[in-house]
């Protein structure tokens, strides 16, 4: 193994039939690099518990949090993020809509290190049109707020400072999400654009309902913190 340590960090809720294939494909694309993967269950209703456990038994790479109560996504992420001692992490998410074969992509564009995080640009036609529409719509607003990458999602590299600033905005500044707390960090940031696959199976936990309720407390947390 050579180059820097690297820590991906995955929120895990209702996801019992990907883990494993998520494992596999992050432990090919990631061949011959120090890495670790940190799931962090998030009072998941169904196996993924059971099964992000048995990764870890079989794989000293693997590591499991356990949340007892639900947090949601992007305080799951900071949980796993602070967890995590390394040089480079990353967040990624569990339903292998994010490809992990981008991993080494985001991974390569950090080290060039003329920017503090690095995200996975979204592309592709990996959801519902009125979905798409939506959240394009949010991130053109949530980077006009914060000078965010107009194609960022919660799929990216950060680097030490990036990661820090979003530990500590996210688990103790309020801040909405990884993303916002990233647009908020101070430090320089970029895009590199990654096509992202359908969800294999089962539907998102996100409702449309509960989408725009998150989408307006970050704008507005966006808002308030310029």
């Amino acid at each position: 193994m050579s180059g820097p340590r690297v820590a991906v960090v995955v929120p895990v809720y209702g996801n019992a039939t990907t883990l494993r294939p998520l494992a596999g494909r992050l432990s090919a694309a990631l061949a011959g690099r120090d890495w670790r993967l940190r799931l962090v269950v998030d009072a998941s209703p169904d196996d993924s518990l059971t099964v992000a456990s048995g990764l870890a038994a079989a794989d000293p790479r693997v590591a499991v949090t356990a949340l007892a109560v639900n947090v949601g996504q992007h305080r799951a992420l900071a949980t796993g993020l602070a967890a995590e001692d390394a040089d480079a992490w990353v967040c990624l998410d569990a339903d292998l809509q994010d490809p992990p074969e981008a991993v080494p992509l985001l991974l390569d564009r950090l080290a060039r290190g003329d920017a503090g995080a690095v995200f996975a640009g979204r592309r592709g036609r990996y959801e519902s049109r009125a979905r798409r529409l939506t959240g394009e719509v949010h991130r053109r607003l949530a980077a006009r707020l914060t000078g965010l990458p107009p194609d960022a999602g919660a799929f990216l590299a950060l680097g030490p400072a990036v990661r820090s600033a979003v530990v500590d905005r996210v688990l103790t500044g309020g801040a909405p999400s990884v993303v916002l707390a990233a647009g908020r960090a101070g430090t320089a940031l970029v895009s590199v654009p990654v096509v992202r696959d359908r969800r294999p199976e089962g539907s998102s936990a996100w409702t449309a309902r509960a989408r725009l309720r998150q989408s307006l407390r970050s704008l507005a947390w966006a808002a308030r913190s310029r």
